[in-house]
């Protein structure tokens, strides 16, 4: 099973309230179906970079027990994008945690492509995110 997973995060403030969020849809034959999961978690206070990491994270863990054999990330932080693909180095020790934990998850796949898109084609990725930080803040 190919999963396409659409992952961001986000904090009011850096650091400030955050959460993140992953979108999960199931591709057949190269087309992208409806969701078929969708992940979040509020993390109390953060960064927006700890946040994406952490969004990558749940979207991953959603794809396993799902029973995804394949993955495409995508997401609207280009720099967990370039540090994942290789292109940036990780500084940040927090970072550094969660990057090793994304790419320990990679090995629960046969295949990992990790894209980076605009924000506009993130937007459901994005309300999750929103959704969990008005809810956290009533």
């Amino acid at each position: 099973m190919k999963i396409r997973i659409y992952s961001d995060g986000g904090s009011r403030g850096n650091p400030g309230p955050a959460a993140s969020g992953a979108v999960l849809k199931e591709v057949i034959d190269g087309v992208e179906g409806e969701t078929i999961a969708v992940a979040s978690k509020y993390l109390g206070i953060d960064t927006n970079n700890q946040a994406e990491y952490t969004a990558i994270i749940i979207g991953l863990k959603k794809a396993v027990t799902l029973g995804a054999t394949e993955v495409e990330l995508y997401m609207d932080s280009e720099l967990a994008c370039k540090q994942l693909k290789g292109e940036y180095k990780v500084k940040n020790p927090q970072i550094a945690e969660r990057f090793l934990e994304v790419k320990n998850l990679f090995h629960s796949f046969n295949h990992v492509l990790v894209h980076h898109i605009r924000r506009e084609r993130n937007k459901e990725a994005d309300a999750v995110v929103n959704n969990v930080l008005d809810e956290a803040a009533s």
